[in-house]
């Protein structure tokens, strides 16, 4: 499974930035990479509660594997990685 050198928090804070800036989306700046480069942190807030929202599967994400893997790893992702009393089934 390829991995990311960037954390799932700076990825979501670049495509908010992105957002922002770029007039590929609803920016106006027509190469916005080095403005993101110099704004994504502004916008880690913005992507926590993103984060933070998807820590429970909906049903469909549900259905396509295993919930507990999937709010582990938002967990992860958040850094509020903690062992319950029952241990999440392994990703591999």
């Amino acid at each position: 499974m390829p991995v990311s050198e960037r954390t799932a928090i700076e990825r979501i804070a670049r495509v908010l930035a992105g957002q922002r800036l770029s007039s590929n989306a609803k920016g106006g700046d027509p190469s916005a990479a080095e403005a993101v480069d110099m704004e994504w942190e502004a916008h880690t807030d913005d992507a926590i509660a993103v984060l933070k929202t998807l820590r429970e599967p909906d049903e469909p994400m549900a259905s396509a594997g295993d919930g507990r893997v999937w709010s582990a790893m938002i967990e992860a992702a958040l850094g509020h990685w903690e062992f319950d009393a029952e241990t999440p089934p392994s990703a591999s």
